[in-house]
């Protein structure tokens, strides 16, 4: 059983070779220079006659002080500075290279446009390795962008499904092996882990797979950041042989939010994808990057290299959380069941998936009323379930959490006629389950459908046609169609029901209804 808990994960995970343990607190990981270097140029009194407008003067952008603070004005730097981030050795530079020491990386970039960013990235890189991506088809909307930008045909691999509560998990590597034989013209392949729920990939034997094909492996572990900053957390891709990997810091590991990093690995591909990442890392980041944004991935990767004891606080935390759960009875833990998934070899222990329709509600609704009733806000939410998400170095007040949580209302009668969790008050039937629809038909290239000749119509008039957009129940914002992909009966109902749920969202929708969507304009037969 893979069940989450701080002497489960490692065994679980890989355990066929033995986890490497982190490096020592070396010295050097102590320090911040880019922040430090930013931090010491704001304590100085400038007249600053460049950019940005605001000066840093906050009696005459009162608007901006009185929002931020004085502190964050001073902060906010250009780039192109002596003794910040200009020439070699500058503390940006420094701090670059701390990031990849920490990370086991040849090479580490930092983002300031997230790690959609990342994808865009990794999606133009891998146009120059082969003609099709073979990807993990349950991937996050920006790897569906970085198939646009770059024109890559894709070969999906379709991930393992609970269809019970309508989550999508990983790939096995003999699912992916299949894809790759199939396309011969391979330029990488591309998976997902962990996922929005915790469940973690089998990457050592995704990579072998891969590389045996002579591709490189490209991993979008946007959501573990903090692997491998201690013993008790899984390793991260790099340690088990993925090449390059996309890391949305801002999620666990404590930077602000929009900031990332791109690790580049040290296998046989790194010689050819260095100088590909950099021209295209040039392309896509902005030429005046948030300075602010800078400093908090330093201080974010100084925190996960030394915080050895403020992560185990974190795990305590979030082992608090689940046990309290399962012992109140109403509600489960989501990942205790993914045992049953042949894809799946840990579980993040800083992430609590709660399964809210065993409690009589949906986590559309347990993450509006645990909003807008308790003033918590949960990460995830799907039709059946939440994530409440605990940042490596947070403790969250568990029991404010775990009381709120069994004060959301539940049905009287529920569907197998006994009342759950013995909740009091007026009579609520059990809404609908929404079941996670199948995709269409793939009839276009993503780029191709995205570019075509396209036009508005009724959601019920765009059965049977091609999408032009993608569309994404949100979050997690795993699409559900891609440009190129015939919209089926059952995907409008999806939509339309998703955007009716209370706090449900399609992101790419032409209006919040889902009335209209977005078609190819396909030439009509004479």
């Amino acid at each position: 059983m893979i069940r989450t808990t701080r002497d489960s994960v490692r065994p679980a995970q890989n355990s066929a070779e033995p986890h490497l343990e982190p490096k020592p607190e070396a010295g050097l990981q102590r320090h911040a220079p880019y922040a430090a270097a930013v931090s010491a140029h704001g304590e100085l009194d400038w007249l600053r006659l460049n950019v940005p407008g605001h000066a840093a003067d906050g009696a005459r952008f009162d608007a901006l002080s009185a929002l931020l603070g004085d502190a964050p004005l001073r902060l906010d730097v250009p780039p192109l500075l002596d003794g910040i981030d200009l020439g070699a050795g500058s503390p940006l530079e420094q701090a670059l290279d701390l990031a990849a020491e920490a990370w086991g990386a040849r090479r580490t970039w930092f983002l300031t446009n997230g790690a959609s960013q990342g994808n865009r990235i990794a999606g133009l890189v891998a146009q120059a390795l082969g003609e099709t991506l073979v990807v993990q088809r349950s991937v996050h909307s920006s790897v569906i962008d970085g198939l646009v930008l770059s024109g890559l045909r894709a070969a999906f691999v379709q991930p393992s499904l609970d269809p019970e509560l309508g989550i999508a998990h990983g790939v096995t590597a003999a699912d992916l092996a299949t894809a790759i034989a199939a396309h011969p013209d391979a330029a990488a392949a591309y998976v997902v882990t962990p996922s929005y729920f915790g469940a973690v990939a089998d990457v050592r034997a995704l990579a072998r797979t891969a590389h045996g094909a002579g591709i490189p492996l490209i991993v979008d572990e946007a959501w573990g950041s903090h692997f491998g900053f201690h013993p008790e957390l899984p390793a991260n891709a790099l340690e088990l042989g993925a090449d390059l990997v996309i890391s949305s810091t801002h999620k666990l590991g404590g930077s602000l939010t929009q900031s990332a990093m791109l690790h580049l690995g040290h296998g046989a591909f790194a010689d050819r994808l260095e100088p590909l990442i950099q021209r295209v890392f040039n392309l896509t980041q902005s030429t005046s990057a948030s300075a602010l944004l800078l400093a908090s991935l330093d201080l974010a990767r100084r925190g996960l290299a030394t915080g050895r004891e403020r992560i185990a606080a974190s795990l305590d935390a979030a082992d608090k959380l689940r046990d309290a759960v399962r012992a109140a009875g109403r509600f489960t833990i989501v990942s205790d069941g993914f045992e049953r998934f042949a894809d799946i070899v840990a579980a993040d222990p800083l992430r609590v998936p709660i399964d809210t329709r065993a409690g009589g509600i949906s986590g559309h609704e347990a993450r509006w009323r645990l909003m807008n009733d308790h003033r918590i806000l949960v990460e995830v939410a799907t039709d059946s379930a939440i994530v409440a998400v605990v940042g490596a170095g947070a403790v969250p007040d568990a029991d404010r959490f775990v009381e709120a949580l069994h004060a959301l209302p539940a049905p009287l009668v529920p569907r197998d006629g006994l009342r759950v969790g013995g909740q009091p008050g007026g009579r609520r039937s059990e809404p609908p389950r929404l079941r996670l629809p199948q995709p269409g038909p793939v009839r276009m290239t993503t780029r191709q459908a995205f570019l075509a000749p396209s036009r508005l119509v009724r959601a019920q008039d765009a059965v049977g046609r091609v999408s032009a957009d993608t569309l994404a129940a949100y979050p997690p914002g795993i699409p559900n169609v891609l440009p190129g992909e015939v919209i089926t009966a059952e995907l409008v109902e999806f939509f339309q029901l998703t955007a009716a749920t209370q706090g449900g969202h399609v992101r790419g929708a032409a209006d919040p209804a889902v009335s209209k969507l977005r078609i190819v304009d396909e030439p009509t037969a004479p």
